[in-house]
């Protein structure tokens, strides 16, 4: 191999790794999707999204095929006292070593108009899109039964993630 092909394949190498640890900057932990009833018409997801990179990054998109409609959701107190789930149109922060926590009553990723019904134990694929361009595929396994229980050290425990740009 003459010394040229072999700079050349390194480069190609070192990009490739570059690239690769660009997109472990981003990890999502311990989703999880539910619905109300095996009969309601929309779902939510919920997960801890963790930013290991010296960027700020922020999350605006979130995308299913199990939904006519996927947005970002978050719960706010309206002027009457009531709690109202509205659509967070500017997306979610996600500081730079930091996380952003998705969770029952907060913000979460929403499903409107459902085109079949979320069982419990099947799984929900999804795709979260980030201001840096960075996207993370999810297969998101669907618990609605699942209580809200701290987990240890307050982190969450568990999930699966794949992510590119």
């Amino acid at each position: 191999m003459t010394l040229l092909k072999c700079l050349m394949t390194a480069s190609a190498l070192a990009l490739a790794a570059g690239a690769a640890l660009a997109d472990s900057e981003i990890a999502v932990k311990d989703a999880y999707a539910r619905v109300s009833s095996a009969a309601a018409r929309s779902g939510a997801i919920f997960m801890v999204i963790e930013n290991h990179g010296t960027t700020d990054d922020r999350l605006v998109a979130a995308a299913s095929d199990v939904s006519a409609r996927t947005e970002l959701h978050t719960h706010i107190l309206g002027a009457d006292g009531v709690m109202q789930m509205v659509a967070v149109k500017e997306g979610f922060p996600v500081p730079a070593h930091g996380t952003h926590i998705l969770q029952r009553g907060a913000d979460h990723v929403m499903l409107m108009g459902l085109t079949a019904p979320l069982v419990d134990g099947e799984s929900v694929k999804l795709t979260l899109s980030f201001e840096s361009g960075k996207t993370v595929e999810l297969d998101v396994p669907v618990d609605s039964a699942r209580t809200v229980a701290a987990p240890m050290d307050g982190q969450p425990m568990d999930g699966a993630m794949h992510s590119s740009h």
